[in-house]
């Protein structure tokens, strides 16, 4: 058993509930004692019964409202015990502060707001310098040594048609595995930025994402991709970019399925990406992976809803929902 379901002592609701009733019958039997203390020894059984019930009555009231007050606080347990800064939002169904523990219950909701806030700023500027250091790495890579291995397949291709025969062969076989090299270069160079996404919008990187996955991996992709996009920051289009290529990823990674769907429309004022497989599915009680996580910081980066979910007909469908700046229809 987990430690945060050992519970060695009484809930708070039963023990002031206790202590409420031994008190009340504490106080019922000193008035008797001091009022009429004779009567003690001349109860009727229909005065005892009354008594009894009027007890079980005052006992019933106390535990209605001690219920009542208590409940912000069981909540508050509840949600503690589960939050996840990476589903934001979730709060302790509480109104007006009416005493202390509706008090706490308020401060715990604002804390909850704060840490938000900080954590999403916190995230903005990790993957900020995330992507730039991609950005950094991709141009030195397509720059420096993309330029090194093309000026040396040019030199062994000199080299070749100028050597011996026997040593030309041996030439070309290494002007060919640096010539592999280079493309492994440039491919990883678009994978840490890509230039798509920069020059031809968020469309045309998907389209070239979904090529290249299949080039690479076989993996085939259905594209249901919307061509007039409404106006999206920067940031947007590349968290949806980030969380279609690592759920195509784990497709190819996890899902034993070799077909995909890649679907980006609109639907009132957000805009919708989902990845669907016809794989394995999600695994009862397995852990968020690395790759499910960071696609949550992306979505609460721009406030976006991610949902990853299994499909009635087997396998899983990732879905994104972007609020669209322009909220239009």
């Amino acid at each position: 058993m987990a430690a945060s379901d050992r519970r060695p002592y009484a809930p708070l609701f039963w023990r002031v509930a206790a202590l409420n009733a031994v008190v009340l019958l504490a106080a019922c039997a000193v008035t008797i004692v001091v009022l009429s203390p004779d009567k003690l020894s001349s109860f009727a059984v229909s005065e005892a019964i009354v008594l009894a019930a009027a007890l079980a009555v005052v006992v019933v009231v106390n535990l209605v409202l001690l219920r009542r007050a208590f409940r912000p606080l069981e909540a508050l347990t509840a949600l503690a015990r589960r939050v996840d800064l990476t589903r934001p939002g979730q709060r302790v169904p509480v109104g007006r502060a009416h005493s202390e523990v509706g008090e706490l219950a308020v401060t715990f909701n604002e804390m909850l707001a704060r840490l938000e806030s900080e954590r999403r700023d916190s995230t903005r500027r990790v993957l900020a310098a995330q992507e730039g250091e991609r950005l950094r790495i991709a141009q030195e890579l397509h720059d420096e040594v993309g330029q090194t291995l093309t000026a040396v397949l040019l030199q062994l291709g000199r080299s070749a048609r100028q050597a011996p025969p026997e040593l030309g062969d041996d030439l070309l076989r290494v002007q060919e595995t640096a010539r592999t090299t280079l493309e492994d270069v440039r491919r990883i160079s678009r994978e840490l930025r890509p230039e798509a996404l920069d020059d031809l919008g968020l469309t045309s990187a998907l389209v070239a994402l979904t090529d290249r996955l299949g080039q690479s991996t076989g993996l085939s992709v259905r594209r249901d991709l919307v061509r007039d996009l409404p106006a999206l920051s920067g940031e947007a289009e590349l968290v949806i970019y980030r969380v279609a290529q690592e759920a195509l990823t784990n497709v190819v990674r996890h899902s034993g399925s070799g077909h995909a769907e890649l679907v980006l429309e609109r639907n009132g004022p957000r805009l919708v990406l989902r990845v669907l497989d016809e794989g394995r599915g999600l695994r009862n009680g397995a852990n968020e992976g690395g790759g499910l996580r960071g696609m949550r910081e992306r979505a609460v980066l721009v406030g976006a809803d991610l949902a990853v979910e299994p499909r009635a007909v087997g396998g899983t469908e990732v879905r994104l929902e972007v609020q669209l700046e322009d909220g239009g229809p």
